[in-house]
């Protein structure tokens, strides 16, 4: 029996509610407790970085004890259901710091929340995304089921880079105290959100099946990943790139704080990141399919990371000539974001090619080791730019505390040495710049799955399954 409407909206909706939770705290935890509560810019790169790390090696531990379980109401629900509701108040506590900590309190309050917070969203993301094999039938309702999934994971994360900033001010108002009850109430909403989307899912959805779950250790996936000279070359690509534009979007609310300026500079982030959300969904949908139609996948990436590169110069450009209006900043980031949106794609493409490639080479296929390879290259990636933003801010001395003569008319630029912006504007275009020139010349020096290879693996796998039986 084909999956119903319901059972469609019910799954898609929870993917929106976990990646509204996700976006909040990948894209606002450094500046929550770095900028507003006034912990230090290095300790919080620490923090961030050895917390992501510790979250990639703990997927293949939930892997396996999601694996392991045996209910009435299936193996993920339970799991589902138990890690968004410790999740969802994980968040909130995490962004709900009491105001009594200082110093080094405030140092382990944010380690052990955030650590927790990697610890439970990994709890409930793990089942989610597992769970599609016990209630399709394969074929193209499962791909179907996916993409709209990632569709729906897309538009929560776009809904909470576009609105955060602006409900935040509007819940608490103006100023650092003002920012803090912003976050607080925001955090709490999400939260509850969260629990709405994913119950309905958990009461909507039922295991028709049961599914063996392979989990990969940590060791198989590294031992997957040397024998696999594809999948190799794709994994340091990924993290070049998600490196170069994490490191961006980690930066881009001080550069629109202590940068643009002005005394409503949120309303111009919030107007930049609408426009850029809504150009890397049509570059996803539209553009990688238009330019499919005439060219090459790798042409297509050769194509992007020059966009991307074009961009991140543009930027560099216009932030030393003058920003009088946000709408100049959407000429480079229309370049950056559309190039993002398509990358995306790609190497999710290219990661799922090197499957085949790894079964003739070797023997095997490995599926679930190259994609869990994949989420923990992502979550490492993010760490390491949470890290160089981190160092960034601190070497620039970029904080509320750092503009206290400007805080009382809320334009904090007027306040910031310009070394201290040209540091920002630097570390956010040309080292993003260099990642991904780097990312070009080892993709140049090792890749070899042109189209034509790919189809010449996919010819030679069907005739081999086709002499076996």
């Amino acid at each position: 029996m084909n999956l119903t409407f319901k059972e469609k909206a019910a799954y898609g909706l929870g993917a929106v509610g976990k990646d509204m939770v996700y976006m909040l705290s990948a894209s606002y935890i450094l500046y929550y407790f770095q900028d507003i509560l006034g912990v230090s810019a290095v300790a919080m790169g620490v923090i961030l970085l050895v917390a992501r790390i510790f979250d990639a090696f703990n997927d293949p531990i939930m892997g396996v004890v999601v694996a392991k379980t045996h209910t009435r109401w299936g193996k993920f629900r339970p799991w589902l259901m138990i890690g968004t509701l410790t999740n969802a108040v994980i968040l909130f506590l995490m962004f709900s710091a009491p105001p009594a900590l200082d110093g080094g309190g405030l140092v382990a309050y944010a380690a052990v929340t955030y650590i927790l917070w990697g610890i439970t969203y990994t709890m409930m993301d793990i089942p989610y995304w597992s769970m599609i094999p016990a209630f399709t039938r394969g074929g193209k309702e499962r791909e179907g089921l996916t993409t709209l999934a990632r569709s729906c994971a897309g538009v929560g994360s776009a809904l909470v880079t576009i609105f955060t900033m602006m409900i935040v001010h509007m819940l608490g108002g103006d100023g650092t105290e003002g920012e803090k009850a912003g976050f607080r109430w925001f955090a709490l909403i999400v939260a509850i959100l969260f629990i709405v989307f994913i119950t309905i899912t958990c009461i909507s959805i039922k295991e028709k099946s049961t599914v063996d779950m392979e989990s990969p250790s940590v060791g198989q996936m590294f031992k997957a990943l040397i024998k696999n000279d594809q999948a190799m070359t794709i994994v340091i690509a990924i993290v070049l790139i998600n490196t170069a534009i994490y490191i961006t979007s980690n930066l881009v609310i001080y550069f629109f704080k202590y940068d643009f300026g002005g005394e409503e500079w949120y309303k111009s982030y919030t107007f930049f990141n609408m426009f850029g959300g809504a150009i890397q969904i049509v570059s996803m949908m539209v553009f990688y399919p238009l330019l499919r139609k005439f060219t090459s996948n790798t042409k297509i990436f050769y194509i992007t990371l020059a966009s991307a590169i074009i961009g991140y110069a543009a930027l560099l450009g216009i932030a030393f000539m003058g920003m009088g209006n946000v709408f100049i900043l959407f000429v480079p980031g229309f370049f950056i974001f559309a190039a993002n949106g398509v990358l995306q794609v790609l190497t999710t493409v290219f990661l799922a090619n090197t499957v085949d490639y790894g079964e003739i080479k070797n023997g095997r296929r490995d599926e679930s080791v190259i994609f869990s390879m994949q989420t923990f290259v992502v979550k490492l990636a993010s760490g390491i730019a949470a890290f160089v933003a981190a160092i960034c801010l601190s070497l620039n001395s970029l904080s509320d505390e750092a503009t206290t003569e400007a805080d009382q008319a809320r334009d904090f630029a007027a306040n910031v040495a310009d070394s201290a912006k040209m540091g920002l504007r630097m570390t956010m275009t040309i080292i993003p710049i260099v990642g991904l020139i780097l990312a070009i010349i080892v993709f140049r020096k090792k890749f070899i799955l042109t189209d034509e290879k790919v189809e010449e693996l996919a010819e030679e796998i069907a005739a081999k399954k086709a002499s076996s039986n």
